[in-house]
């Protein structure tokens, strides 16, 4: 069954959005308790009155409702920007509805699709800004610019028959992306505009579920004729970033969240994000200290970080996802292989006829792939980028980033991401493609 059109939609500028109250639900002391632990605020804090509180959470509440991009969704900062915006709605062969954003080109326009990292959402490409934007650069070129949103996130959480309160709806991991969002999105793309993807430009997973579908699905991969991978992700066992430490206890952390009925993985509404997104716009200091969070997974790169940025980061980022996507991911660090979901050895025979998972094989993608990496990245470390640079059969660009701090989350968020990354994207958008 083929990707088919479900409805063409213009979100009114105006969308209903969940109320702010979660804190009205939770006892003030244990708030307090929580950011204190978080570092969030400073020691002295934790004998704060209940009114003292009070004000300071709605400081940072005013200071978040009144930067008035940290509340707009994908396609009213697109719209802000000054440019045209469109979203589409896509049925894939399993059920799920997938919204993908728009910013339309002209009539003869090449089609470049961009696809999200994990956790993120189409926002996360334009959320730096109009002048620096990848998606904007595109467009600003004459490109006709698609922005994907996977299963499961802000933007794609509905089913046909599936509610997302249903642990059903939350059965998949990023080989589902590759094999059904994937050719979905692309297909439906290529129908209505009647042209190929000129250009696939992955970031992070983005660039995981392409190879899945390159792999699984070839006849949707032709339809693209050239894949730049941002940040690639494939073999991740000799990662350094802090989601190393989960990898061991992978399948412990998903069986008791299972228990305790938890399949969907944080969620944009979740307690737990309100207070981070309250936390870390109290002052510099909390800025600061959610900045080195974000070190400790993607990389330190402090002199790119644009702190200022936070307050938007935090307002999109992240997205949420499924817990089996997280956990199918963690799993490569501790096996050191690219391969499907890993079950355990009951229920692998069942479903692989083996004791352990498949590997998805590289060697069979045909399709010309630009590798952008860089030396800093605690995700996508040198060793295991060269295990996959050496099973790609056809690498047409192999760029790395000139700067040696430059992380993971440099590749769309850096302060210069502009020159040291995007400059490089146009030029093999422009030149890659016969």
């Amino acid at each position: 069954m083929n990707s088919s059109i479900i409805s063409f939609i213009r979100i009114p500028r105006k969308t209903l959005r969940p109320s702010l109250n979660p804190l009205s639900m939770m006892q003030p002391t244990a708030i307090v308790y929580f950011l204190s632990l978080c570092g969030f605020l400073g020691a002295a804090t934790v004998n704060v009155t209940f009114d003292n509180l009070q004000k300071l959470l709605s400081t940072a509440l005013n200071d978040i409702q009144n930067n008035v991009d940290a509340n707009l969704n994908t396609l009213e900062l697109i719209r802000r920007a000054g440019y045209p915006a469109e979203a589409h709605v896509v049925l894939t062969e399993d059920g799920y509805l997938l919204t993908i954003h728009r910013i339309p080109g002209g009539k003869n326009s090449p089609v470049v699709f961009l696809q999200h990292c994990l956790l993120c959402s189409s926002a996360i490409w334009i959320i730096i800004g109009k002048e620096k934007a990848l998606p904007y650069k595109l467009a600003d070129q004459g490109y006709d610019v698609w922005l994907g949103n996977f299963r499961g996130n802000t933007y794609s959480k509905t089913h046909i028959s599936l509610s997302p309160s249903n642990p059903k709806f939350w059965n998949f991991s990023y080989d589902k992306m590759g094999t059904y969002d994937l050719p979905a999105m692309i297909s439906y793309v290529t129908n209505l505009t009647s042209k190929p993807v000129h250009t696939y430009i992955g970031y992070s997973i983005g660039t995981t579920t392409f190879y899945v579908m390159a792999i699984k699905r070839p006849e949707f991969a032709k339809m693209v004729r050239v894949m730049i991978s941002l940040a690639p992700v494939a073999f991740v066992g000799n990662m350094t970033s802090l989601l190393r430490l989960f990898a061991p206890y992978t399948s412990s952390i998903e069986a008791i969240l299972r228990f305790l009925g938890i399949n969907e993985f944080l969620p944009k509404n979740s307690v737990l994000l309100y207070l981070a997104r309250v936390g870390c716009n109290v002052d510099l200091f909390t800025q600061q200290i959610c900045g080195i969070i974000v070190f400790l997974i993607n990389g330190f790169n402090d002199e790119q970080f644009d702190y200022p940025l936070l307050p938007m980061l935090l307002a999109h980022f992240p997205s949420g996802t499924s817990v089996k996507t997280m956990a199918h991911f963690v799993q490569g660090v501790s096996s050191n292989k690219f391969r499907a979901y890993d079950y355990g050895r009951e229920k692998n025979m069942q479903i692989y006829n083996a004791t352990i998972p498949p590997d998805y094989d590289l060697s069979r993608i045909t399709v010309p792939i630009a590798l952008i990496h860089s030396d800093n990245d605690w995700i996508v470390n040198e060793k295991d980028l060269k295990i996959l640079r050496d099973s790609l059969p056809n690498i047409v660009e192999d760029y790395r980033v000139p700067f040696p701090k430059f992380n993971h989350a440099d590749f769309l968020l850096a302060k210069d991401a502009p020159t040291l990354v995007f400059e490089k994207v146009l030029e093999i958008v422009k030149n890659k493609v016969n």
